[in-house]
């Protein structure tokens, strides 16, 4: 018997995230360990009259690429993945992962030529789902909707240092899906979170600050925050903008000594710190991988960019887990991604690299913790709590 909690989280998806509509092509994409939930959603899609595509294979075949692919192979992207892309009206992917760290051997400069090599799927998706948030942004563009989720392992549950019960457990608690009305949750967190969005368009800094030595400063004039709240990442819990960096000062600038181990292709980067010049990492340090670090900063002239500053909303997710999807949103952090950027926040730098790296500003105790969040002047967070009344956390 099926846990009732997939399908509670595949109506979820289908019905509030992406809004499945009759007669759309669903492209519904997961490993093998994930068919549980995919059966589910599958059935959601099928219920709301649309078309259901599955794409599902191993994590394996990504190893046999790197260990036996020549260079031309790495960077072949096949026209059938391009029509795709192009195609699809909604897409809905689960992370599945049975071994977290099977690429951690790959050479990263092979990484980083089939990473590179995937950025015109990347434009068109983010091109696409731009026009899915704002069709005035891309006028004449086919809206794309998305959402992706993390289908609980056993590989990840031990990242977690969790059992998998235990991590079942945070991961459907992590989208409310333990209530019997999960939707009606979101539509009051999407409500929560919509107040920061309002306050933050049309202001031009933001600066954040911690005992630790972050110290960044970020122009966002004429960017548009965006509100997280389950229409994309499932579970969801942040508001996010891109850096201007068409501005004077190039958008960002500063110090970030990133809190937790930033992941990537399964591997672990320990202590991050980056330095920002006029919008673009000028100098990179970590304590482990660095040489990884800098061969993913190198693989094209836009991953060394920003392309996302974001605040993490999400109180429900209070520990450090090894999963980008959780970890970016817990609740009192503030993360910079570098690379792609999103079109609809007004920031179009492109890459093949995406990479959240996350940066806590919570008061646990512990020497030299904590940090602010100041914006235009005026400090909106404090040790990860926000100032107002009636925003995340703070209700």
């Amino acid at each position: 018997m099926r846990d009732p909690r997939l399908d509670k989280l595949a109506r979820v998806l289908v019905e509030y995230s992406t809004g499945v509509k009759p007669g759309q092509l669903v492209r519904l994409t997961g490993a093998p360990v994930s068919i549980p939930l995919l059966e589910a959603i599958y059935e959601a899609v099928i219920k709301a009259g649309a078309h259901p595509y599955i794409k599902c294979a191993p994590e394996s075949l990504s190893n046999t690429l790197f260990k036996h692919g020549n260079d031309e192979q790495l960077k072949y992207v096949s026209p059938l993945a391009l029509q795709e892309i192009k195609e699809i009206d909604v897409s809905i992917g689960l992370w599945a992962e049975t071994n977290t760290k099977s690429l951690s051997r790959v050479d990263p400069k092979r990484q980083g030529v089939a990473s590179s090599a995937r950025k015109p799927l990347m434009h068109i998706f983010m091109e696409r789902a731009a026009a899915a948030s704002d069709p005035k942004a891309k006028p004449g563009v086919k809206p794309l909707k998305w959402a992706g989720t993390q289908y609980p392992t056993l590989a990840s549950a031990q990242d977690a240092e969790m059992s998998l019960t235990e991590y079942e457990d945070f991961v459907f608690n992590a989208g409310h899906l333990d209530m019997d009305d999960p939707v009606a949750q979101w539509m009051k967190i999407k409500d929560r979170q919509q107040k920061v969005v309002d306050y933050l368009n049309g202001t031009k800094t933001i600066h954040f600050k911690t005992p630790r030595g972050t110290d960044l400063t970020v122009n966002v004039a004429g960017m548009t925050w965006i509100n997280c709240c389950g229409h994309e990442n499932f579970p969801d819990g942040e508001v996010f903008t891109g850096p201007n960096l068409n501005a004077d000062c190039g958008g960002v600038n500063g110090i970030v000594k990133y809190s937790f181990p930033a992941v990537h292709h399964g591997r672990e980067v320990h202590d991050i710190e980056l330095t920002f010049e006029k919008g673009r990492v000028v100098d990179a340090k970590a304590s482990k991988n660095q040489a990884f670090l800098i061969d993913m900063l190198d693989q094209d002239p836009g991953a060394r960019s920003v392309g996302e500053i974001a605040i993490g909303t999400n109180y429900q997710i209070t520990e450090y887990t090894k999963s980008t999807l959780f970890d970016e949103k817990i609740g009192g952090t503030f993360h910079a991604a570098v690379g792609a950027g999103y079109p609809e926040s007004g920031n179009a730098n492109e890459s093949g690299l995406h990479w959240d790296m996350v940066c806590d500003l919570r008061n646990d105790g512990t020497p030299d913790c904590g940090g602010t969040i100041t914006v235009d002047g005026e400090v909106i967070s404090k040790d990860g709590k926000f100032v107002f009344d009636g925003w995340p956390g703070n209700d």
